[in-house]
């Protein structure tokens, strides 16, 4: 079995090395310059992008002219670069393979090739706290928050239990593929609960502070931060007490000793 796997490995070496694939993924609306960094020969017929191997984008002949096609009249600049192009505002529909190449009197070669994917903004997205489970007492000391991340056509809901001002979520984080293709996401990022909507160009998130929902989370801090603010101000109060006392001593001393002398 071994040795279908090797094989099966160097097929997949061979395979990538002769065909180099740029992914690109662009938000909707942007534009996209796709370049040629291969070497075109001295001598060919045209070079020429096409777009899913069946659509012409633009051609380009040997004297240096270029031709775009129909489906792309006025959506193509053509930068300093040679044989790259800029494609503008691009939309979903433009999602694809976009593949250079020469034609000579050998044949075909390819240059480029960019797999393109466009995608939109993402939604917005909410979290809400669908119940809180608090527990405090002198043997525990504990709150449970259950949750749930929206968006328009998709949810996730998890649990986060706090103990002693440690929080953890239950299961892990376990994000979730949306109908579009976006990530959903809810997880703990320190003392905050983040609810994260996102694709390859774009994100949106919502959060919710874990001290509002459980107050032995917010009061083990709060009260030792007083306690710390109540002890300096005792210390500070009983110096200078004593410093004060000890003025009044020393000049009764010292008034005494003048009327002793």
């Amino acid at each position: 079995m071994s040795i279908f796997v090797i094989l099966g490995l160097l097929v997949c070496i061979e395979a990538q090395g002769s065909s180099a694939v740029t992914t690109v993924f662009v938000q909707k609306g942007d534009n996209l310059i796709l370049n040629v960094d291969a070497d075109v020969p001295e001598k060919f017929l045209f070079v020429e992008w096409n777009f899913n191997k069946m659509v012409v984008v633009v051609r380009f002949a040997p004297d240096g002219g270029h031709s775009v096609f129909d489906d792309f009249t006025g959506r193509v600049e053509f930068p300093v670069k040679k044989f790259s192009v800029k494609l503008k505002n691009l939309q979903e529909a433009d999602s694809g393979v976009y593949t250079a190449r020469v034609k000579t009197l050998q044949g075909d070669k390819p240059l480029a090739e960019y797999k393109v994917t466009v995608q939109g903004p993402v939604s917005p997205v909410e979290l809400t706290v669908d119940s809180v489970d608090s527990v405090d007492s002198r043997s525990s000391d504990s709150c449970n928050l259950t949750v749930t991340c929206s968006t328009q056509h998709s949810h996730i809901s998890s649990t986060f239990r706090c103990v002693s001002r440690t929080c953890s979520q239950e299961g892990g984080e376990r994000p979730e593929l949306t109908t579009s293709g976006a990530s959903l996401h809810v997880y703990l990022l320190n003392s905050s609960i983040i609810c994260n909507h996102s694709n390859q160009v774009n994100w949106n998130e919502d959060f919710k502070r874990i001290e509002h929902f459980c107050p032995q989370y917010a009061g083990s801090e709060g009260s030792s931060a007083g306690t710390s603010v109540y002890l300096v101000k005792m210390v500070v109060f009983s110096v200078g007490l004593i410093i004060m006392v000890s003025a009044v001593i020393t000049v009764h001393l010292m008034e005494k000793f003048r009327k002793h002398k």
